[in-house]
């Protein structure tokens, strides 16, 4: 019981940066906080300008400015692609200006599978300043094979996708 209880404090006391939370064969769950100087307020209109910090190597047309979020439910996280084409990566379901941004969205190789997913940040001020961001992103559904394969590829992608916020709001000040 003691050895229990101490590998949960353990637990409790690692750092909540880069997650995957659970896998299982019907989906997964990724979690990371990163912590930047910029008010919640200004991380909210940041996360509603993704052609700023967005890779555009994690685009359909290989090229960010061509994605737009329109904040509010229902809003589309789009983009543009040559020839009159556009994607729908997502739809706003959850907008608190300065607090939680939620998408439905099955992102990138996701799109073709029978999945949905939930992409969350929630921002609250953090100790000394600044603002705390955690990113979610919740995924469930069927994909031949399994998910299990899916979840440290599209972790690696979210990771990057919350540093280069991160790295775009630090530009900011």
């Amino acid at each position: 019981m003691k050895a229990a209880t101490a590998a949960l404090a353990l637990l409790a006391a690692a750092p909540a940066s880069a997650d995957i939370v659970t896998v299982a064969s019907a989906g997964f769950s990724l979690s990371r906080v990163e912590t930047v100087s910029a008010s919640p307020d200004i991380v909210y209109a940041m996360l509603l300008r993704p052609s700023l910090w967005w890779s555009g190597g994690h685009t359909w047309s290989g090229d960010a400015r061509n994605l737009t979020l329109e904040g509010k439910a229902g809003g589309c996280y789009c983009e543009t692609l040559p020839g009159g084409g556009s994607v729908q990566h997502g739809v706003i379901v959850y907008a608190q200006p300065g607090r939680t941004l939620r998408l439905h969205a099955a992102l990138g190789p996701l799109q073709g599978e029978g999945v949905n997913g939930a992409l969350t940040w929630v921002l609250k001020p953090a100790p000394g300043g600044g603002t705390e961001i955690r990113q979610t992103y919740v995924v469930g559904g069927y994909i031949g094979g399994g998910a299990e394969g899916y979840a440290k590829p599209v972790d690696g992608v979210m990771t990057e996708q919350l540093t280069r916020l991160k790295a775009a709001l630090d530009k900011t000040k």
